[in-house]
């Protein structure tokens, strides 16, 4: 490849992942208006649905997008993950029904498993050896705060001035500005071998997603935790477990080798990244909620509290890129001012507290994971096997997803229970404003949500103090590509 195609390439992917990043925040600034449209009865009992739907569906195909990397390559992989996801955004964009919304957010979130986990290894592949790790790490930090910044406040827009649904088909000619690039620009030698694909494995690791889901939604709200409908889910849950890992231990070819998990780092690494992304998506989610049924903060507005989440992102990036932290040091850093930034929130979320008291705290939040976005895959890919890097990328980006997956469920469930066992009712935004008492049952809620998603960093933070990556100074492969690529 000629220094511009590489150029244009590295430009290309990382647009695909600041579209990746884009849509997972998107919908949540414009959550109130879609349930007011599609369901505004029992519409909010369903708003974790809009982002677990998503997550699950890339959750349970990310072990398969890393075994077709290593198998077919990279470059084929990617462009169908796009094609895909752009399907599910005109089908999103078409939904009349929030069980529409959710089965086609399914059908995006397995185009969407791609996006950033295939990209990645695409980047790897174009990568060339050589360059500064400052530089690499600015960019990075730069893209991830653009997407993030942008994402909450387009769909804010289109809710507040023209239609939700522009939020979905928004994503068609983004990404076949993609597709049309990569298919010129993007040269990728062709890979000859050919593997088995471990299907069993996969809908194995589905089966006990979609299980570990269900409980989280359901226990102790729908059915009670002793009912037999419970009891039963968290049987087929285990056994889906235990099968998955005995699957994964035979198969010639597994969706996750067990020899990576085997590794501390890797293991340790995985771990980090499931507790970040179930805290993460729980406090964007939620505090979107809080800002417009609390506070009534329009929609587009409310996105742009995002903003400054993305500012302590993005300034996080650049400083790291000057101090030269050790990756340990980051990630304790990264861990312990997020914790610190979801408690200081437990303490703002009153309706009478001034709300750049939040905007604060969440640039704190941006600092906390401007130092773990990115960092935990370097860790990764540092550890795996060369001849693993496409599985091993995509095994992060699958326990970021599963955890991305079970935290909306489970601080989704949280905010219902507190909210009904203090007011004895249904939640619903109607009843949040007629029912007297109910603003208050709604806002405890929200205090307890973040309290759980402060309480899950922290446990993150133990996993850190546990872990021992190996320093070797040097940059992912995808980042590398991107150093290489601007200078």
């Amino acid at each position: 490849m000629t220094k511009y195609q590489r150029l244009v390439g590295v430009l290309l992917c990382m647009f695909t992942i600041v579209l990746a990043i884009l849509d997972q925040n998107i919908v949540s600034s414009a959550i109130v208006p879609i349930v007011r449209d599609l369901d505004p009865v029992h519409g909010v009992e369903h708003v974790a649905w809009l982002v677990a739907a998503f997550a699950l569906a890339s959750t349970v195909v990310l072990p398969l997008y890393g075994r077709l990397t290593d198998a077919f390559g990279a470059k084929p992989v990617w462009l169908s993950a796009i094609g895909v996801f752009l399907l599910g955004s005109v089908l999103c964009g078409a939904a009349q029904s929030m069980g529409q919304l959710i089965a086609f957010r399914a059908v995006q979130g397995i185009g969407a498993g791609g996006l950033m986990s295939v990209t990645m290894v695409v980047l790897a592949n174009l990568a060339e050896p050589g360059t500064d790790r400052g530089k690499s790490a600015g960019i990075g930090g730069l893209f991830a705060g653009v997407g993030m910044a942008i994402g909450p406040f387009i769909g804010g827009l289109f809710a507040d001035h023209g239609n939700w649904r522009g939020i979905f088909y928004i994503n068609v000619p983004l990404g076949l500005v993609v597709i049309a690039g990569g298919l010129f620009a993007i040269r990728i030698p062709r890979v000859t071998r050919r593997t088995d694909l471990d299907l069993p494995g996969a809908a194995l690791a589905g089966a006990f997603a979609a299980g570990l889901l269900l409980i989280c939604e359901w226990g102790g709200q729908r059915y009670p935790w002793t009912s037999p409908t419970i009891l039963a889910l968290i049987a087929a849950t285990l056994v889906s477990l235990a099968l998955f890992g005995w699957r994964e231990s035979v198969a010639a070819h597994p969706v996750l080798p067990p020899s990576l998990l085997r590794d501390r780092t890797i293991r340790g690494s995985y771990a980090i990244q499931l507790l970040i992304g179930a805290a993460m998506i729980g406090a964007m989610v939620h505090l979107m909620l809080y800002l417009q049924v609390a506070r009534g903060v329009s929609a587009s507005d409310s996105g742009l509290y995002l903003a400054f989440m993305a500012l302590g992102l993005t300034a996080s990036g650049m400083a790291a890129a000057r101090l030269r932290l050790t990756v340990r040091t980051a990630l304790f850093l990264g861990t312990g001012s997020a914790a610190a930034a979801l408690g200081a929130i437990v303490l703002f979320v009153h309706l009478g507290t001034s709300l750049w008291a939040i905007r604060g705290a969440l640039v704190l939040l941006g600092v906390g994971f401007g130092q773990l976005i990115g960092r935990l895959i370097t860790v990764v890919q540092d550890a795996a096997p060369t001849h693993q890097l496409g599985v091993a990328t995509t095994g992060i980006r699958f326990f970021q997803s599963l955890g991305t997956a079970v935290g909306a469920a489970a601080l989704g469930s949280v905010l219902s229970r507190v909210y009904e066992s203090r007011t004895g009712t249904q939640m619903s935004t109607a009843a949040i404003a007629a029912q007297p008492g109910a603003l208050d049952g709604f806002v405890t809620g929200i205090e307890v949500v973040f309290a759980v998603a402060g309480a899950v960093v922290l446990l993150a933070l133990l996993v850190v103090a546990r872990l021992h990556p190996v320093e070797r100074g040097r940059e992912p492969e995808s980042i590398k590509t991107l150093d290489h690529a601007i200078s």
